[in-house]
């Protein structure tokens, strides 16, 4: 059972019948200032103004047999201990009115308990016996007091207004669930229940038949592993019932059609739910998560799981129209993770009809495993091989060789071609597409902007196989419509380092595209996460060595480079820049390739009267021309 516990709702969350036991085999009380302070600042991050829930962790129980609403906390005891010693500073400070209830206590530790009943007497400085006090207890206290009184724009009042945001998940394990077990897997883990743990033991719990809930949980763990291809985080067996004897049919769209994978397994039914709830990995015979090297990666994901379940639930209410009585919010915030579920499933309407929750359910897990395939085939990664750290850019599609037991995954190119083509004329457009997208990477680098991922995907479930190829083109559109929308209709391209980043890479990638088929002079170029818009011209010549410059904010004047980069640039002239760092500048972005060629035949003089201006009057019109403007 999952339950919302709200921190503060016309009471607090010890005021109410429910009483909370830490039991001998935890630990005791052992948050620190980082905590504590991480914490306080979580919540205090809250947007005052919203109406929406603020997920602050979760808290596993086990009723006690024979005490009425008295819980054994399994995890979350920090957590829990640390929101009532929190909740008790903000009484002491007349932020909360009334007393706190005792409704929280150490089992077999007389000290935490004794100090717990004493806190109001310890901020107030009176410690009636000092061998009697849990230390650890008493520093917790301080440190909230003293985050309160230093940071500044933490103010009580509004605090507590936060907190009627907060909401705790409280688990119930069942009944006979192996505590002692349980508790060893969570250490193992050695982190609290993320939001993507609870929503899915939510979903589960919508589907009745304990089959059915075996071949969710086995979709959602292969899918949560977002290293390497999800075909092979199933075992064999089920991996052929799902993606067929090659390993990369197309998941089938009916619940039904996956009746095969329903039997319930007997180390299922020896296990606890609970248990299949706390594990994100399935034993997996993952043939593309080992390198010779012994690197456990080999295909990395641009993405974590909470931010592809994110993507996935705006794909899955574009396709199926759901209508929703408030709209998903613009950020992609995986602190809304549940939340954002939540409004789909209580809120949402599919045909005029309010949601089913178990049609839901089952609808939502194929799609998860679809949008993963697709997201697998058509959307890059980064691949690690031999000696390489850093990796490359891959946009590949698994397949398989062998027969039997001897079958193997092999990875090649994602294929985009027209039915009939020959290789060399499709081959191209694999570099054409991870060119475009790691474009859109390397320009949108949180994971809370990164709108292009779905809106590729949504392309992807409309458009069937023999449109592949025109991905490349979506892609591009996605790029031309941010940077006409953010630069080119504004007129204005003084923005100096307020231009947006994918105004630049979009400019390289069109550079790189008219150049491929032309002297391939650009072969060697990447994209990578260069973060700094630079001056060419600097704003401030160095010891006024030279001439000032009032349009140095001019788009010709400006490049993007590596924050590394920046720091060796310093405020030198561009023939300086280009005299001391040449090789530097030969493997940077390529419009700064391009205005180190002009320097070397001008001089910084002819730079600010004509040849900026001429620079970026060609590369305005690349972008023009492309935008369609």
């Amino acid at each position: 059972m999952v339950e919302e516990l709200r921190i503060l709702d016309g009471h607090t969350l010890f005021d109410t019948d429910a009483h909370y036991v830490i039991p001998r085999y935890q630990r005791a009380y052992a948050w620190e200032d980082k905590e504590i302070g991480q914490l306080i600042d979580d919540i205090n991050d809250i947007d005052i103004d919203s109406a929406e829930n603020y997920y602050i962790g979760s808290l596993i129980v086990s009723k006690v047999q024979g005490k009425a609403d008295t819980y054994e906390v399994v995890d979350g005891q920090q957590r829990l201990t640390t929101l009532f010693l929190l909740l008790q500073y903000l009484v002491s400070e007349g932020a909360l009115e009334g007393e706190l209830g005792q409704t929280l206590s150490f089992d077999c530790r007389p000290n935490s308990n004794y100090t717990l009943a004493r806190i109001q007497t310890i901020l107030d400085d009176k410690i009636d016996d000092e061998s009697a006090i849990e230390q650890p207890i008493v520093n917790g206290i301080r440190a909230i007091r003293q985050k309160f009184e230093e940071k500044s724009g933490l103010n009580r009042d509004d605090f507590v207004s936060r907190l009627a945001h907060v909401v705790l998940y409280r688990i119930e394990v069942p009944e006979h669930t192996d505590l002692n077990r349980y508790f060893e897997i969570m250490n193992t883990r050695g982190e609290q229940l993320e939001q993507h743990d609870i929503l899915k033991a939510q979903l589960m719990g919508y589907l009745n038949d304990r089959g059915q809930q075996e071949f969710f949980s086995k979709i959602w763990n292969a899918c949560s592993d977002m290293t390497g291809y999800v075909q092979m985080h199933f075992s064999p067996a089920d991996r052929e019932k799902v993606f067929g004897n090659e390993w990369n049919v197309w998941p089938a769209d009916e619940w039904a059609d996956y009746q095969p994978c329903f039997g319930v397994t007997e180390e299922s039914e020896q296990g606890a739910t609970i248990a299949e709830i706390v594990s994100n990995k399935f034993k997996i015979d993952d043939v593309d998560g080992m390198l010779d090297n012994n690197r456990h990666v080999r295909f990395d994901s641009i993405i974590d799981f909470p931010y592809f379940l994110l993507h996935a639930l705006r794909v899955f209410v574009e396709l199926n129209e759901v209508s929703l009585e408030k709209p998903l919010g613009d950020l992609l915030d995986d602190k809304k993770l549940i939340s954002d579920f939540k409004n789909v499933i209580s809120q949402g309407k599919m045909n005029g009809k309010p949601m089913d929750k178990e049609n839901f359910s089952q609808m939502f897990i194929i799609h998860l495993l679809q949008t993963r395939y697709l997201f697998d085939k058509f959307i890059i990664k980064r691949e690690y091989s031999g000696e390489d750290n850093e990796g490359e850019w891959s946009l590949k599609e698994l397949f398989t060789s062998g027969q039997g037991s001897k079958k193997r995954a092999y990875y090649s190119n994602t294929k985009l071609n027209y039915s009939n083509e020959w290789e060399r004329t499709y081959a191209p457009r694999n570099k054409e597409c991870l060119m475009i997208q790691s474009a859109l990477r390397v320009s949108y680098t949180s994971p809370k902007v990164m709108h292009w991922i779905t809106e590729l995907l949504l392309w992807l479930f409309n458009n069937d196989d023999n449109q592949n190829p025109k991905l490349i083109d979506a892609a591009e559109l996605i790029a031309a419509q941010a940077t006409r929308r953010n630069f080119l209709d504004g007129g204005n391209y003084k923005l100096g380092v307020q231009t947006p980043h994918i105004v630049f890479n979009f400019l390289d990638y069109l550079l790189w595209k008219n150049d491929k088929n032309g002297k391939k002079k650009y072969e060697d170029f990447e994209f990578e996460f260069r973060n700094s818009v630079e001056h060419w011209y600097p704003q401030n010549p160095s010891e006024n060595s030279f001439a000032s410059w009032d349009d140095k904010d001019t788009f010709g004047n400006l490049c993007i480079i590596s924050r590394r980069v920046n720091s060796k640039f310093s405020n030198l002239s561009p023939e300086s820049k280009m005299k001391s760092y040449e090789k530097m500048v030969r493997k940077g972005s390529l419009k700064l390739r391009i205005m180190g060629e002009i320097i070397q035949h001008g001089s910084n003089e002819e730079w600010r009267n004509t040849l900026c201006q001429e620079h970026e009057d060609d590369m305005i019109n690349i972008l023009k021309d492309k935008c369609k403007i």
